[in-house]
């Protein structure tokens, strides 16, 4: 099947997955499966504890049944608020500060599982594993720099795994991805430039890989080693100007989603309570900048200057019956945004915070379902961003993130 036709058939096969808002840090989505809500992802590389292992880790499709099925839906509600704090922005400068850039998103996701023989699993997961929407009233203060910035992603993730012996599975997949973004921005500060909208929409589909392995070390204890490569979209589209000034050409823009790395573990302490580790490395270097490139017109430029960063997380699971299992969790989650004139208005992002709970309901021998919830605290984010043609936005954000998600998981 030809790429393209693969691109047009991604929504669809996606489940209509929307432009989710980043809960983790950077534009970053963990929310590939509900069931790891409540321990805040912690040994998301070793628990296979449904057919969303696909994601975290290929390899734990050998601890499931012979034919699996997950699938769930997370609700995220993010909150940027900003607060001016004596920006100069020209003509904008007096306008408000754009109320709330968040608003509620809706992550689906979905996995099947499949035995060929004891050894050898075969399966598919669907989901988003990066997006972004911030949207703010227009005008505001910061209208030059941003006023709409969608990034949507689509990740079809066929995969293998094989049982090596009863301690060692690997496993491994491809990763087709589509990635489509929406910036809308004023063309500048100035009383002309205020009036004129500027819309970059551009897409393009491309390839990545994975690979995990899961070790058994003892009846209690298992080690997960998971790996996502970067995938590399070519961005191909259209920049158009409406209001004052009317006009249309194309334009294009290169960018690199990261490349991550887990390593899990869960350890169970006893018949009621387990314990789960995780600590995860992504690449956000990747991303020094993104270069918009017209082919009439001025380059302009997302000076972002991201650096790699660590995500460190902690949970807990108690059997509070043959039938309820209750789930914690705690996490820290570092941007990748270095300093505050490098924060963005399209993405204030800061270090976050996670506090989980959740739980597994078991509804018979063959199914159950999940329930988790997630605060997310941000400390205040300071801004002190300028650009040529939107000047400087300067001030404070007040942001937080709020998940909910439920997954429901089948054996057949």
């Amino acid at each position: 099947m030809k790429m393209k036709t693969i691109a047009r058939l991604m929504p669809l096969l996606a489940l209509g997955l929307a432009g989710g808002h980043a809960s983790a840090a950077g534009f970053q989505l963990l929310e590939q499966n509900a069931s790891g809500i409540g321990n805040a992802y912690a040994g998301s590389a070793a628990v296979a504890e449904n057919a969303s292992t696909i994601f975290f880790n290929p390899a734990g499709m050998t601890q499931l049944k012979d034919r699996e099925i997950s699938a769930g839906v997370s609700i995220v509600r993010p909150t940027f608020k900003f607060r001016n704090g004596g920006s100069n922005t020209g003509a904008l400068s007096a306008a408000g500060t754009g109320s709330d850039a968040g608003s509620w998103a809706f992550l689906p996701n979905g996995y099947l599982s499949w035995a060929l023989n004891k050894d050898l699993y075969v399966g598919v997961g669907f989901g988003a594993p990066f997006g972004l929407v911030t949207e703010y009233d227009n005008p505001w203060v910061g209208g030059a720099h941003s006023l709409k910035f969608d990034i949507k992603t689509y990740n079809i993730n066929p995969s293998i795994a094989y049982r090596v012996n009863d301690r060692v599975s690997i496993g491994g997949g491809i990763n087709i991805q589509r990635m489509e973004v929406e910036y809308v921005k004023l063309a500048g500060a100035s009383v002309f430039g205020s009036g004129i909208k500027g819309t970059l929409s551009a897409d393009d589909t491309n390839l990545g890989w994975n690979v995990g392995a899961l070790f058994t070390l003892s009846p209690t204890t298992k080690v997960g080693l998971s790996y996502r490569s970067k995938v590399k979209h070519n961005l191909e589209g259209s920049l158009k100007t409406s209001g004052n000034f009317v006009s249309r050409t194309g334009a294009s823009a290169r960018v690199d989603l990261p490349d991550t790395f887990i390593l899990s573990v869960s350890q169970a302490l006893n018949e009621r309570w387990e314990m789960l580790g995780d600590i995860s490395w992504t690449g956000w270097s990747s991303i020094p900048g993104v270069n918009i490139v017209p082919t009439v017109g001025t380059t302009q430029v997302l000076d972002t200057k991201f650096r790699d960063t660590w995500r460190y997380a902690l949970g807990a699971n108690y059997r509070y019956s043959d039938t309820i299992k209750l789930k914690f969790g705690l996490a820290y989650d570092q941007t990748p945004v270095p300093n505050s004139s490098h924060r963005l208005v399209s993405l204030p992002d800061n270090n976050r915070t996670w506090f989980t709970t959740g739980a597994q309901i078991k509804v018979n021998k063959d199914s159950n379902v999940d329930v988790g919830v997630a605060y997310l605290n941000v400390p205040e984010s300071h801004i002190d961003n300028t650009t040529a043609t939107g000047g400087n936005v300067k001030g404070t954000y007040d942001a937080r993130v709020w998940i909910l998600g439920a997954q429901y998981s089948m054996a057949f």
